[in-house]
């Protein structure tokens, strides 16, 4: 593993958590919407992470029989997908939304999964900026230790 690789890692991770967080605060901003271009509520979205499985190392480890996973490239958002969970129905017979029923469809969206899901989402970004600030560290001693008295 390369002496920058960890710099790589956090950087790619602090996208994809910044990226989490961006699709929750959508989330959040959007939980009494009833009504889209698609016509129907606001869907939920979540967010799939993926890492990268390719370097060099990780090869070498599994050829080797290791069974440990190596750290492997980089994190990244794969995509960005609808919650299945259905619609909430709220009796408001004079809502312009209302169906035949009187019904209105609300977003299937709980605030607080939301606010846990963003508490969640800037700590690993917190975690991670700390990684690079801590490897930045390491590098500038290593320079100091390298130069010439």
């Amino acid at each position: 593993m390369g002496m920058f690789s960890m710099l790589q890692i956090s950087a790619s991770a602090l996208s994809a958590e910044r990226q989490r967080a961006e699709v929750t605060s959508a989330n959040l901003a959007n939980a009494e919407t009833t009504h889209t271009d698609q016509g129907g509520p606001y869907v939920r979205k979540e967010v799939v992470f993926s890492s990268s499985r390719g370097s060099l190392f990780h090869s070498a480890l599994n050829s080797a029989g290791g069974s440990l996973l190596a750290p492997s490239g980089s994190v990244r958002l794969t995509q960005v997908v609808d919650d299945p969970t259905p619609a909430v129905q709220r009796y408001e017979p004079g809502s312009p939304d209302a169906d035949a029923s009187g019904y209105v469809s609300y977003p299937a969206i709980n605030p607080v999964t939301e606010m846990v899901d963003l508490m969640g989402s800037v700590r690993a970004y917190q975690l991670n900026a700390s990684a690079v600030s801590a490897e930045k560290s390491m590098i500038q001693q290593s320079i100091s230790i390298l130069k010439p008295s």
